[in-house]
């Protein structure tokens, strides 16, 4: 197949909406950020994380490397998700300090900018439970000392590798839930593989009804606020339904993380920073996890 040359619209042209969106909404969409090509490299790396994932067998962890596995009532054992997989695989590594995603994020956050949240998500076709309860991103700042000002120094990033639509468990927003602090939804329980049910919403005084779909085609890229409430349920299409999730913080507001940007320049990663494996210190070695 000969793919045609790729010319993009100036993607200044293209964010000055988005950022907008995303200030009003909580949640924005650039489109077309990434092309075709790039897309099949990058999905050609999610396939060789998932097939490492199955070779340990069930969920490992290696410093912050972590392999998430479960076992599908559906499918049987299936890889979840995969964080912090840029240690080791270049490809991956290089879209996550892509320019593209600089350009998308300084306009919120400046251009000296750490990563906490670097993770691979998928959601096979099939699947009995490939759902995220509905929730806010706020919970798992942990501990709240080390993440000031979440509101706003806080960007979540989601590439898109496949098409996303309702069928095949696009995450489900709602519109300037950003701007009600913390909501209590869930309680203690499990947000992943958890069923994104309305009747939690409902729970919190929050109205289902105004939910949207996000709808994403291949090579575009999501961005969300800490505090917007979100979940997705299953895949029901032919196809897989993949996300390169990328967190972003202005670092001068993060006591955690790897830097992704010092004044506008990549990072390379070093030795692994603590970010959320709390026990990176005392337990850096490669082991296995019951869950």
């Amino acid at each position: 197949m000969v793919l045609a040359p790729w010319r993009p619209r100036p993607l200044e042209d293209a964010l000055s909406s988005p950022i907008e969106e995303y200030r009003s909404r909580g949640y924005a969409i650039v489109r077309g950020v990434f092309n075709s090509a790039e897309m099949a490299e990058l999905a050609a790396a999610f396939d060789r994380e998932y097939a490492a994932g199955l070779r340990h067998g069930r969920s490992f962890r290696h410093g912050n490397l972590h392999y998430r596995l479960a076992e599908d009532a559906a499918l049987g054992r299936i890889v979840r998700l995969v964080q912090w997989s840029s240690y080791h695989d270049a490809v991956l590594n290089r879209f996550r300090v892509d320019p593209r995603m600089l350009r998308i994020v300084a306009p919120l956050i400046g251009e000296d900018v750490k990563q906490i949240i670097n993770q691979l998500h998928w959601k096979p076709p099939g699947a009995a439970m490939a759902d995220f309860a509905f929730h806010q991103d706020v919970r798992f700042r942990r501990p709240r000392e080390a993440y000031r000002n979440l509101a706003e120094s806080y960007v979540q990033t989601g590439i898109a590798v496949d098409r996303h639509s309702r069928a095949s468990g696009a995450m489900r927003l709602l519109p300037a839930s950003h701007r009600l602090g913390e909501v209590a939804l869930a309680g203690n329980r499990r947000v992943a593989d958890a069923a994104a049910s309305e009747q939690t919403l409902l729970e919190a005084g929050l109205d289902p009804s105004r939910l949207v779909d996000l709808a994403l085609e291949p090579g575009d890229v999501a961005l969300w606020n800490s505090y917007t409430v979100h979940g997705s349920g299953p895949n029901t299409t032919a196809h897989d339904r993949r996300l390169y999730i990328n967190g972003y913080v202005r670092a001068a507001d993060c006591d955690r993380g790897e830097w992704a940007w010092r004044s506008g320049l990549p990072c390379p990663l070093g030795p692994p920073q603590l970010v959320h494996y709390e026990a990176l210190h005392e337990r850096p070695e490669p082991h296995y996890l019951d869950n």
